[in-house]
């Protein structure tokens, strides 16, 4: 049996639920996969960088509440986190890359990505950044060095849009997608419906966990704008850039907007949106919309994610599922590395994911 080496750069929610199912299921894993996950690096801006080449054990260490982990006085750790060393250096199969990043730069990770890319590693990541704002000029970088950029988790967490549009649409002329694509705001405009104020809303989502200290990013619409750009450009075939997207947010909706809207049979959405032209240019915008409630996306509710492509066969299809969620990412980067392995050692790219496997690790996952 075969055995991927992962060096895993962030310790933050997503790789460390990932650590735990390679911890916890392991053995399970690689039955159902035919090849052994092992980690040999993690870099962590707090805890530091911890490396063993004949594997981390990671138990103790997902054992220790995420503040208060250090690698520092560990066999092989370091209060530094070393990523470009660690990435660069440490023999690993495949970079895992789960770091919080600029939207404005997608820094760190562009150059995180970069360094393994040009180290000949494949690499996983959840960053809508890199994909975003670099994504083409990685994917070269990938094809010149003969090694994968996966990064299914970057639009809609551990729903499988990207590769549904690749595998599953095959034959199909896809003219244009919307979606529904941050389930922070989509929550938000749910509680305008109940007749509270945007404030109020945003604490609420807060508390929830659905949004960060600041939620500006959720609330004016740059989240839906990155992924809406990689959507784009990963399914249209466009090469859009963050100044060719017109974005507006929902800091404006009132309850008095959200409750006449309601009173037509309407449902406001921070709706992310791309069209090919005739002349194959693609037109793209993020904006509340008041959708009717025919709508494919009118009745998605609460942190729900979901994205509508039309098709020239088959019409509009809806894929809808969690937009957010440690494990449910977590699966994303599972799925990512199942890609590495069909596309470079099963030589079957088009081969279908393991959908028993996806769902027993997450009801399995939920049921603790």
């Amino acid at each position: 049996m075969g055995r991927y080496d992962l060096a895993l750069i962030g310790f933050g929610g997503v790789n460390r639920a990932l650590a735990e199912l390679i911890s916890q299921r392991g053995d399970r894993l690689a039955e159902e996969l035919g090849f052994a996950l092992r980690v040999v690096a993690i870099t962590d801006l707090r805890a530091g960088s911890l490396i063993e080449t004949d594997g981390i054990d990671l138990a103790p260490l997902l054992a220790v509440e995420p503040g208060e982990l250090s690698f520092a006085g560990l066999p092989g750790g370091d209060a530094d986190p070393r990523n470009e060393w660690v990435i660069r250096e440490v023999p690993a199969d495949i970079v895992v890359e789960a770091t919080f990043t600029n939207p404005t730069d997608g820094e760190p990770a562009c150059s995180h990505v970069r360094w393994a890319l040009t180290a000949g590693k494949h690499v996983c990541t959840t960053n809508k950044g890199p994909v975003a704002l670099a994504g083409r000029e990685l994917g070269q970088l990938a094809a010149e060095h003969g090694v994968s950029f996966e990064f299914e988790g970057a639009v809609l967490s551990g729903t499988p849009i990207l590769r549904t549009a690749r595998r599953v649409f095959g034959g199909l002329e896809i003219t244009g997608v919307q979606g529904i694509m941050n389930g922070t705001s989509n929550y938000i405009l749910g509680r305008l419906e109940e007749g509270i104020d945007l404030p109020t809303a945003i604490a609420a989502a807060q508390e929830l966990g659905y949004a960060e200290a600041d939620p500006t990013a959720d609330v004016e619409g740059h989240d839906v704008q990155l992924k809406l750009m990689i959507l784009a450009n990963h399914v249209l075939g466009a090469d859009l850039c963050r100044e060719d997207v017109f974005r507006e947010g929902i800091s404006h909706i009132t309850p008095q907007d959200v409750r006449d809207a309601v009173s037509k049979g309407l449902r406001w959405k921070l709706v992310g949106s791309a069209t090919r032209r005739a002349d194959g240019t693609v037109e793209a915008r993020v904006a509340p919309v008041a959708l009717p409630g025919h709508h494919p996306l009118a009745g998605v509710s609460g942190p729900v994610n979901a994205v509508a492509f039309h098709t020239d066969l088959l019409g509009t299809v809806t894929v809808s599922g969690p937009g957010a969620g440690r494990i449910e990412t977590a699966y994303a980067l599972l799925s990512d590395i199942i890609a590495i392995h069909q596309r470079h050692h099963a030589d079957d790219d088009t081969a279908p994911l393991p959908r028993v496997l996806q769902a027993r690790v997450l009801q399995e996952t939920h049921r603790g």
